[in-house]
C-alpha cells in the first residue's frame, strides 16, 4: 500500500493557481471538466494539488495544440480596414 502524502489545497490557494471565478469553477466541476473537491471536515472543502495542475497542463497543451485565431481574419474585410496592414 503506498503511505505517500498527497496535497491538498484549499480555496484561496485553488484561486491563486486558477484565476476563475468560484461560479465557473463549480460549474466545470459540476460537468465533469474540473477536478472535483471532497470534504476534509464538514467545512473544510479542499482540492488534490496533483489533479488541479494535471487540469492546468492540460488546458496548456490543448491551448498549444489549437493554434488557429478564434475569430475571422480582420485584414480581409470590406468595412472599417486595419490600418497600417495592407493584404
Amino acid at each position: 500500500m503506498d503511505t505517500f502524502l498527497k496535497r491538498t489545497i484549499r480555496r484561496h490557494e485553488l484561486r491563486r493557481l486558477v484565476p476563475l471565478a468560484d461560479t465557473t469553477i463549480y460549474t466545470l466541476e459540476k460537468n465533469g471538466q474540473f477536478p472535483k473537491r471532497f470534504y476534509l471536515t464538514e467545512r473544510c472543502v479542499v482540492w488534490d494539488l496533483a489533479e488541479v495542475e494535471a487540469w492546468i497542463e492540460s488546458k496548456r497543451a490543448s491551448t498549444q495544440l489549437d493554434k488557429a485565431p478564434c475569430g475571422p481574419d480582420v485584414r480581409h474585410r470590406k468595412q472599417r480596414p486595419v490600418k497600417g496592414r495592407q493584404s
